[in-house]
């Protein structure tokens, strides 16, 4: 059979099947590739790439540049609205556009104003295929109006009271960041007691006398200007007072004990209380009904400002600050409110249909309040655009059935609400292509043997092509369980091997016609070490070497390279090297470590190590030796923004020469007492260049070390503090994983305080799909590490990016890495599941892998539920047992062991992802053939005659098929214990008694007894059992037992026995004591049992300690019913007493107290019965 693929049709939710265009493997499936060399002749519509923001403020002193970019072919034309009406670009000799774009320059530096350009401007795309338009994008300028000038008078109040000084900035855009500081620019030092509230007032809780001064200075920054706006300085005196009254806590803000705040969705929701008081007053939060969210609550301003982070509509509810003093506490309810502008649940994705085929756009969107969707086609309200009998519009989807060529336009859909809007195209592109694959002709695969080998097929084609894979050039089959045929068209050899290569075919075919290609694959022996590296111990001043051989394949060229300790060798003529060994002269400590031989090809690389240990030749005494002396005098010189030089005096070396100083750095603004490594230099020299980081205030310290080991640091040196600037770096491991199926999880390390480079840090995320159009979205977020972007499509590939920015700027353009949203439950079930059942207890399943785009995440791999089908009685006693076992990977098949025999058997089989299970297949049933059966679940012999026993038993618990038959073999046992002839007799698989007659009469019988099926013989149970003895032997005991004589003897022990009880009852009365009284209360007092009036017989006094343990040789009893799991103990082992006693029909039974009923151990009076002198022998 050939290999072949059908790529499936991408089904929407709205059940419609619109063909997704396949491309090659980084090509998004929305999209016509525009290569010039293959694909000249296909057309796109328009599709916007890059445009200026919504809300766009401009620098009044700056050119006006409105961005718009799109691609499509033939390449698309331009053209612009402003405030709703065409903008004539020609008529004003201010405004140009970019060649080949849409972008606009409004020159307005030579001549006119910002302020005329005001409005809304809205761009067009548009070529044949049709038109797709921009955002609204609304331009403003930027403002930054001066203070109204204002006189101030003091401020005068005494020592404790509160105070609110009012800031009051002018109304800018966008506003202004205020800050407090004096007229030497220095910010004002706030503590709990002082603080600048979210409206720029600077609050006083209680003043104090250092509070007065005459420069309180209020200052706005314009950031999109640069521009520093401050207010005249405000002039407090603070009175001391002998006395000053305490005071419980009151608000200074906000006003009254409730109040509202209402917050979009997404956004940062700032909450503020400020309180005064004497004592100053602490504040805290709580959420009534609730608590605050994890990892997005942070507290800003002493805890006065409570921020929660991308706040969700679950954040709505009523938060509570409480202010408290050692006079009392205050509340203040703060209703929040979060509403929400339009966002994305399905954006609607570019469609490539072919001619007579179906497909859907679906836009959805939430918010709150709910936006409401309108469609748009080529930038026409889809009321009055040209009408298309293809088309029709449910709500929020557009359903298309049969298109055709001139059915191709770009479809826009809006969503809005009062809080805002979203706009998105989406294209549906009617083309009707033959195949065409994009895979370079003969191109040339080397593969390494047994590793896998992947073969490019890039193919287009409308409507989708089919792809088959064939080998050689006679078109040899392919065998699906040796390679793996992905979606994009590439070939998988999951182990390649020498018989691998070849030249292999990728055929692709649709209704239009038929591509083909050759690729050639190599199959290269791997590189191997046949002669290791040895471990090695020399003496100084010796010559070591280390062998190292390699062999490879014969194409390929490798270079060997030595390595020490993971690093380079030192550049030393000692070390030489040949094809096959180092040589190491004159060894002296410094060269031991680890040896490392690396051999590399183009293909492939392996490494071997070995251990160099060097060790004195002789001891001789060395001379004593200690650490240096801790360097001193340390000097800081030459300081610029990032390094400065340091300078020290060492100190004593104690006899052994410095060999290196070690410089360390402690960082007191952001890690203050702990101390880093900074570099380290020779020991002849006193002096090091070091290099600094912005924003850090630096001490160092340096140390000595010599042979013997290092000192102690020297003393600190000054304090140096570094100007902040951009950060350098940016975060580092930066991830993007879906927590949800409609999100996103960004997380990154973030930078630490010394990375910083200065105050503010905070990061930009961005992110956009990878194979869409869409432009980058960005958020800037405080110093966090972890940001979540809702409402994305399940499992898509991202790319995100996080760059780092501070007060002075951002850090370099970081590159993107790629992530994947939220994974959701796997739609689709294995298909074509079969079973074949191997034997009785096994079975293989098989089954089809489902699409991967069904899976909607990361494939781990098949689930099988099986269970055994339970009878009606089972089933209502208990719940069905369902086993499962799972397969890793995209395995298609499995095996189930352990079945049960002769049993009913239902499976199926679902897909795993990360998520979790997709739906069940549809149940399979399969039956196991028989196997042989259990054991008989047990096996009673019972009414012994002279010459016949009785069987009966119960059939195995686990048949595990039909039973045909029981097998009975039994053979007698002699007093010696050998085994007689054995007899084999063959039973009705219906019957559960049997009757053995003809058997010698006292003879023990060994039975070994087991149940057959068409399988075979089952497990077999034994027994042993005994016939009775002569019936004239036994009247003569029984004459015996009843002669007069006897009786008299026996009433006569009796008549003793009561005199006996009657004289220790009369002693005891008077506080006696005898000697057998603790006996007596270990052990109970002996019974006489009367003479049965039936047989004349006497019953056997017992007693514990007259029995004896059962004989090695002793068997079980012929009444006893005998089970598997059936102890062999002794009536000894449970220390009670026995009763013995025949029956009617002459059997022996064993009774003893509390215990199951089990015979006596049988002995060589195991068939006597009892005699008088036994009974005698009983009393003594």
């Amino acid at each position: 059979m050939q290999l072949k693929i059908m790529p499936k049709k991408k089904r929407l939710s709205a059940g419609r099947a619109p063909l997704m265009l396949f491309l090659c493997q980084m090509i998004s499936a929305l999209e016509v590739p525009l290569d010039p060399k293959l694909l000249e002749d296909l057309v796109q519509p328009p599709t916007i790439t890059q445009q200026s923001p919504k809300d766009y403020i401009i620098d009044p002193r700056e050119n006006i540049v409105i961005q718009c970019e799109a691609k499509g072919k033939p390449s698309p034309s331009f053209s612009w609205t402003r405030n709703g009406t065409h903008f004539d670009i020609d008529k004003d000799p201010l405004v140009t556009m970019k060649p080949g774009s849409g972008t606009l320059t409004i020159n307005i530096m030579s001549e006119g104003k910002a302020e005329t350009y005001e409005g809304v401007y809205q761009c067009t795309a548009r070529n044949e295929r049709g038109a797709a338009i921009s955002n609204n994008i609304v331009i403003r300028p930027s403002r930054s109006p001066l203070w109204t000038k204002e006189k101030l008078e003091p401020i005068i109040l005494r020592n404790g009271q509160s105070l609110v000084l009012p800031c009051r900035p002018p109304i800018g855009l966008p506003p202004p960041i205020i800050f407090w500081m004096d007229n030497s620019f220095q910010r004002l030092p706030q503590s709990e007691r002082v603080s600048q509230g979210l409206n720029g007032d600077l609050y006083f809780s209680n003043v104090l006398p250092e509070d007065t001064r005459e420069d309180y200075i209020c200052y706005a920054r314009f950031n999109h200007t640069q521009t520093i706006q401050q207010k005249q300085p405000i002039s407090v005196k603070v009175i001391s007072a002998k006395s000053h009254r305490q005071r419980p806590p009151t608000f200074l803000t906000p006003d009254g004990n409730t109040s509202r705040k209402e917050e979009l969705r997404g956004n940062v929701l700032s909450l503020e209380c400020i309180a005064e008081g004497l004592p100053t007053p602490i504040i805290y939060w709580i959420k009534e009904d609730g608590t605050l969210p994890i990892n997005r609550t942070f507290y800003r301003n002493f805890k006065k400002t409570l921020q929660i982070v991308q706040v969700t509509e679950a954040d709505s509810g009523n938060y509570q600050c409480i202010a408290k003093n050692a006079l009392g506490a205050i509340h203040h309810t703060i209703s929040v409110t979060v509403k929400a502008a339009p966002y994305w649940i399905i954006a609607p994705q570019n469609l490539v249909l072919s001619p007579e085929e179906d497909g859907t756009l679906i836009c959805r969107a939430n918010g709150n309040p709910k936006p409401r969707i309108s469609w748009l086609s080529n930038g026409v309200p889809i009321e009055i655009a040209p009408d298309d009998p293809s088309r029709k519009i449910d709500g929020d989807t557009i359903i298309f059935s049969k298109v055709q060529e001139r059915s191709s336009a770009v479809y826009q859909c809006n969503a809005s609400n009062e809080y805002g809007y979203l706009l998105a195209n989406a294209f549906v592109n009617v083309l009707a292509e033959p195949p065409r694959i994009l895979t370079s002709a003969n191109t040339l695969y080397q593969v390494i043997a047994n590793r896998p080998a992947l073969l490019d097929c890039a193919f287009f084609g409308s409507p989708l092509p089919t792809i088959e894979w064939f080998k050689g050039a006679k078109g040899s089959a392919l065998r699906e369980d040796i390679y793996v045929l992905h979606e994009n068209g590439t070939l998988e050899i999951p182990v390649a091997q020498k018989d691998s290569t070849g030249t292999y075919t990728c055929v692709a075919r649709n209704k239009l016609g038929m591509a083909k290609n050759d690729v050639h694959l190599e199959i290269k022996d791997p590189t191997r070490i046949i002669k290791q590296p040895e471990y090695a111990v020399v003496q100084r001043g010796s010559t070591v070497s280390f062998e190292c051989k390699v062999k490879h394949d014969h194409t390929l060229i490798p270079t060997v390279m030595w390595l020490k300790d993971h690093g380079e060798l030192p550049n030393d003529g000692r070390f030489t090297v040949d094809k096959d060994r180092l040589v190491v002269a004159d060894v002296n400590d410094d060269d031991g470590g680890t040896y490392t031989c690396v051999a590399n090809t183009t293909l492939d690389n392996v490494s071997a190590s070995a251990v160099l240990s060097v060790v004195a030749p002789t001891p001789t005494p060395a001379p004593i030796y200690d650490v240096p002396n801790p360097p001193f005098d340390l000097e800081l010189t030459d300081q610029l923004d990032r390094s400065v030089q340091l300078s020290w005096t060492p100190g004593d070396d104690n006899n052994s020469p410095i060999t290196k100083f070690i410089i360390e750095y402690e960082d007191a603004m952001h890690e203050p007492g702990l101390w880093h490594h900074q570099t380290e230099v020779p020991g002849t020299q006193t002096t090091a260049q070091l290099k600094l980081s912005p924003y850090v205030n630096y001490s160092f310290r340096v140390m000595a070390e010599n042979n013997l080991g290092r000192s102690l640091p020297s003393e600190a040196s000054e304090q140096y503090l570094t100007k902040a600037a951009e950060p350098d770096k940016n975060p580092t491991a930066v991830e993007g994983l879906g927590s949800e199926p409609d999100n996103l999880v960004i997380t990154w390390k973030p930078l630490n305080g010394f990375e910083s480079n200065g105050p503010g840090l905070q990061y930009k995320v961005s992110w956009r799909q990878k194979d869409g159009d869409d432009e980058w979205t960005s958020v800037v977020v405080a110093n966090v590490s972890k940001y979540i972007v809702s409402g994305t499509p399940t499992f898509v590939p991202y790319l995100i990016k996080v760059q780092a920015l501070n007060d002075a700027g951002f850090a370099p353009e970081p590159a993107a890495v790629m992530g994947h949203s939220g994974e959701d439950l796997p739609m689709v079930a294995p298909g074509n599941v079969r079973v074949n059942v191997v034997n009785s207890t096994l079975a293989e399943v098989h089954w089809d892998p489902v699409p991967l785009k069904s899976i909607r995440g990361h494939l781990q791999g098949y689930r099988i539920y099986y269970w055994k089908a339970q009878s009606s009685l089972t089933r209502n006693r208990r719940h069905i047992e369902k086993k499962i076992l799972t397969f890793q990977g995209s395995k298609t098949h499995g095996m189930l062991p352990g079945l049960e025999p002769f049993s009913h058997y239902t499976l199926n089989v679902r897909v795993v992802n990360g998520k979790g299970e997709g739906p069940a297949s549809p149940d399979k049933v399969f039956n196991t053939p028989e196997g042989v059966p259990s054991a008989p679940s047990s096996l009673k012999i019972v009414n012994p005659t002279l010459d016949s026993l009785t069987l009966e038993w119960e059939p195995p618990s686990h048949p595990n098929g039909i039973l045909t038959e029981y097998t009975l073999k039994y053979q007698p046992i002699n007093s010696t214990h050998e085994l007689g002839p054995l007899v084999d007799l063959k039973i009705p698989a219906n019957k559960t008694r049997w009757i053995l007659k003809n058997l010698n009469f006292s003879t023990r019988y060994k039975f070994y007894f087991y149940a057959q099926t068409a399988a075979g013989s089952g497990i077999q149970i034994t027994e042993e059992a005994i016939t009775t003895v002569d019936e004239a032997m036994a009247s003569r005991q029984v004459d015996i037992a009843t002669q007069g004589w006897f009786i008299g003897l026996m009433c006569a022990v009796a008549l003793l026995i009561l005199i006996l009880l009657i004289v220790c009852f009369i002693r005891r009365n008077k506080g006696g004591k005898y000697p057998v009284k603790e006996k007596e209360d270990a052990h109970a007092d002996p019974e006489i049992q009367p003479m049965k009036e039936d047989d004349g017989t006497f019953g056997e006094y017992s007693d514990a300690e007259d029995h004896k343990p059962l004989k090695k040789g002793s068997r079980t009893p012929s009444d006893r019913t005998v089970k598997k799991e059936d102890s062999d103990d002794s009536l000894v082992d449970y220390g009670e007493g026995v009763n013995g006693q025949f029956n009617e029909d002459g059997s022996f039974i064993g009774q003893y107290s509390g215990k199951k009923e089990k015979e006596p151990a049988e002995g060589n009076e195991s068939s006597e019965a009892p005699s008088p002198v036994n009974a005698m022998n009983s009393f003594v």
